[in-house]
């Protein structure tokens, strides 16, 4: 389990993330939703270690994150940024390869090469394993980087708008492998996700923020609430039924 407590964080005097505590259950998959400026990337950086919090704790296996070597962590812990670039021209083969560098080194074992070749056939990218990374769509790419995460093989997935540049096609079918990790592979997974519709889908657990506190948590039942959304969004959001899932008619 994760565990965030009285965590803070400020740039310039401004405090972004501000006293925030909660758990990350294991198993499942927990959504931080909220509007832009609400703190949800920060806070995901601070659980992967990639920023440095100014107070509070963050436990991983109730073992303080900064104790952990950068190695094990890497090993139990994975994350996917918004925005990734890269300067050497790579084709997808070679970047899913990356996803396995904490355990090879670079050196690829049998082990590891069978870790990368499903990761590219669970993300539909076999036409494309040779092609480069310039060559794709900007969803194709994406798909790409999430594999490279899926071959890493941990225990957390952090994810940071992972539907960004997909059409709807792609966003279903990643929300669908995300299910898959939890349900049939036990993985905890984390997103940071603007669509709410896509939330109350596929999500366990929902976290919602603004103005770097947390409004809510709960399950996805508990905040796909209009009470709930109003306070978060400033707006009434309509909910319904669809298929045992409340869906709340909003994009952003």
């Amino acid at each position: 389990m994760v565990k965030v407590r009285g965590v803070s964080k400020q740039y310039g005097g401004k405090k972004v993330i501000d006293n925030v505590s909660l758990e990350i259950e294991k198993g499942k998959i927990t959504s931080f939703i909220g509007p832009n400026g609400a703190g949800k990337s920060t806070l995901m950086s601070m659980i992967s270690r990639l920023i440095a919090k100014d107070g509070g704790e963050i436990l991983i296996e109730d073992q303080e994150i900064g104790k952990w070597k950068s190695g094990e962590l890497a090993k139990k812990i994975s994350i996917l940024k918004q925005s990734n670039h890269i300067n050497i021209r790579l084709t997808v083969k070679d970047l899913v390869d990356f996803g396995r560098f904490p355990y090879s080194q670079g050196r690829l074992t049998k082990e590891d090469e069978a870790y990368v070749e499903e990761a590219i056939r669970y993300m539909e990218l076999e036409p494309m394993r040779n092609k480069y990374l310039d060559e794709l769509s900007g969803g194709q790419k994406q798909r790409a980087f999430i594999a490279m995460v899926i071959a890493q093989n941990t225990e957390y997935v952090l994810l940071d708008e992972p539907l960004n540049n997909l059409d709807m096609r792609h966003s279903v079918q990643i929300m669908k492998v995300l299910r898959r990790l939890v349900d049939e592979l036990g993985k905890t997974v984390v997103l940071v996700i603007h669509d709410i519709n896509f939330a109350s889908c596929y999500s366990d657990n929902i976290v919602a923020l603004k103005d770097g506190v947390v409004i809510k948590q709960g399950t996805t039942e508990e905040i796909m609430n209009p009470a709930v959304l109003r306070e978060v969004y400033d707006m009434d959001i309509p909910i319904h039924e669809i298929g045992g899932n409340r869906i709340g008619v909003y994009f952003t």
